[in-house]
């Protein structure tokens, strides 16, 4: 534990400093970044699993937000939806002299629910040269490589974690809640958006399906609207600060 902590705080000294977001952090992306590379990381699944109380919901209505689960401990689990090798998402680099500053601003934004892991990103390497053309950054990457990235995941020990979930009960869940953040229809919305936004290969059907059956819910229902509205350009400061 003790040595886990330190590899924390040493983290970015280096001007290592790489974080891989998998939920509001691809179109939401953290302050300071001068790099933003789609990518993916392999042995976890991505789910809406994790309970929201300050964000997509209330503590007396929490909403739902995405997590990841390790494979391993997946596998033990039932779930509706079929898993897939790789989680999809966006990677950040982060300059060594805000290294500190962005991990506590980090810190606040997922502070319900979320501890810090680390595991290895894989750049997509169709997008990598039209990064490299617009950044001024000296970092550069090897797409045949990984990259160690940051990441935060709400562990199943954690309050917040509810586990395998009916997917209709969950998109009514979803359609039902929502926060300080705005509605939790738009978090999924805008989630499934921009991975699609990723790369031809970036699509996630647990998050699709989930859009499809709340699309349809509002459609035999109405109420509500929409498909999530992401920015013509990214933002590198939300204007809310919200969980991953």
């Amino acid at each position: 534990m003790a040595d886990h902590q330190k590899e924390i705080e040493e983290f970015g000294n280096n001007d290592d400093f790489w974080l891989f977001g998998y939920g509001s952090l691809i179109w939401k992306p953290p302050p300071h970044y001068d790099q933003r590379v789609p990518g993916y990381i392999e042995g976890y699944v991505r789910r809406f699993w994790q309970a929201s109380e300050d964000h997509r919901g209330t503590p007396e209505a929490p909403g739902r937000v995405v997590t990841l689960i390790d494979k391993a401990h997946w596998d033990t689990l039932t779930d509706h939806h079929e898993s897939t090798e790789r989680v999809w998402g966006a990677a950040y680099h982060i300059p060594a002299h805000h290294a500190a500053e962005v991990r506590e601003y980090l810190d606040i934004r997922e502070i319900n629910g979320y501890s810090i892991q680390f595991t290895p990103f894989h750049p997509a390497a169709s997008t990598s040269a039209s990064i490299l053309r617009h950044t001024t950054c000296s970092v550069t990457f090897d797409t045949h490589s990984a990259i160690r990235c940051l990441v935060y995941i709400g562990l199943p020990s954690n309050p917040q974690f509810l586990g395998p979930q009916d997917p209709d009960a969950l998109a009514r869940k979803i359609l039902e809640s929502t926060g300080p953040s705005g509605e939790n229809r738009e978090y999924l919305y805008n989630l499934e958006k921009a991975l699609l936004g990723l790369s031809r290969e970036s699509e996630d059907a647990h998050v699709s399906d989930l859009a499809r059956r709340c699309r349809e819910i509002e459609g035999r229902e109405g109420g509500g609207g929409g498909g999530g509205e992401i920015g013509e350009k990214l933002q590198k400061v939300g204007s809310t600060e919200e969980v991953e």
